[in-house]
C-alpha cells in the first residue's frame, strides 16, 4: 500500500520548486493533491499534468495565501473537490535579501504576510476540514531560521517565527491527533535560486564547500522527507524542526 493512500493534501506555492516536487511525490504515494499557486497558472497546470500522466489525482487552485478571502476560497474548493483534508503543507514563501539600510516597510510586510500570516491563515482553515481522525501540518521553513546570513534579517525572522508557531501549536494541538512539524532546507537549486544569482555564484561554491554531503540540494531531497512527515512513518514526530541541508546546519 502506498504511504499516502486515500489522503487529501494541500500544498501551497506548488507551481514550481520545492512545492511542485512535494505535490508530485505526494501524488505518487497515493494522495489527492491540491496544487496551490499565486500567479503561475501554467506552472501549476504542468504539475497537475505530470501527476495525471502518472495516474494520480490533482487540481490546481489559485490563491494568494497573504489574502484571507483567497485562503478561504482555497479550502472551499478543496472541500468541493475532495470533501475533506488530511495534510497541509505550508510551502508558499518569498525571500528578499537586502542590506538593512535598504529594508522597507513594504518588503517587511510582503515577506511576513506570505511566510507567516499566510501559514497561520491556512492552518486555521485546515482545522475546519480535518476529520475526527486528526490531521498533519508541515511548515516549510529554512535553515536561515537557525543560521541567518547577511542581508537576510527579515527573511530569517519570518522563518524563525514559523518555527516558533510549529512548536507552540504542537502543544496547543495536544489530544487532537494533529501533528505539526517544520522542515528546514539548506541551499536548494530552484527557479528562485537561479533567478537571484545564487546558483553558479562564488557564494554557492562556499556553501557547498561547507556542506558535508558536498552539493547543493534538489527539490526532490526535500520532497522525500516531506512524504515521511506526511505519512504514518512519522507518527511519533510532532513539534520538531527537521533540517534537510546536507549537514551544513549540523551541530
Amino acid at each position: 500500500m502506498k504511504k499516502l493512500e486515500n489522503k487529501v493534501a494541500i500544498v501551497t506555492g506548488a507551481s514550481k520548486g520545492i512545492g511542485a516536487a512535494i505535490a508530485i511525490y505526494f501524488a505518487a504515494e497515493g494522495a489527492k493533491v491540491v496544487v496551490n499557486y499565486a500567479s503561475s497558472r501554467e506552472g501549476a497546470e504542468n504539475v497537475v499534468k505530470t501527476i495525471s500522466d502518472y495516474g494520480g489525482t490533482a487540481i490546481a487552485v489559485q490563491a494568494d495565501v497573504a489574502k484571507e478571502v483567497e485562503v478561504t476560497r482555497l479550502f472551499e474548493e478543496t472541500k468541493r473537490a475532495f470533501g475533506t483534508l488530511d495534510i497541509l503543507v505550508n510551502n508558499a514563501g518569498i525571500f528578499e535579501y537586502s542590506p538593512i539600510e535598504d529594508a522597507t516597510v513594504e518588503s517587511f510586510h510582503r515577506q511576513f504576510n506570505v511566510n507567516v500570516l499566510g501559514s497561520l491563515l491556512a492552518i486555521q482553515e485546515s482545522l475546519k476540514l480535518f476529520s475526527d481522525k486528526g490531521g498533519n501540518i508541515i511548515n516549510i521553513s529554512s535553515g536561515a531560521s537557525r543560521t541567518p546570513v547577511a542581508t537576510g534579517s527579515v527573511y530569517s525572522a519570518t522563518k524563525a517565527a514559523l518555527d516558533a508557531i510549529t512548536v507552540s501549536l504542537s502543544k496547543e494541538f495536544s489530544g487532537k491527533n494533529i501533528r505539526i512539524n517544520s522542515l528546514l532546507p539548506g541551499a536548494i537549486e530552484t527557479e528562485g535560486t537561479h533567478s537571484n544569482g545564487f546558483i553558479g555564484s562564488e557564494f554557492e561554491a562556499k556553501v557547498v564547500s561547507n556542506t558535508p554531503l558536498g552539493r547543493t540540494g534538489q527539490p526532490d531531497d526535500i520532497a522525500k522527507v516531506a512524504v515521511f512527515l506526511a505519512s504514518d512513518d512519522s507518527g511519533w514526530v510532532t513539534g520538531e524542526k527537521i533540517f534537510v541541508s546536507g549537514g551544513i546546519f549540523g551541530l
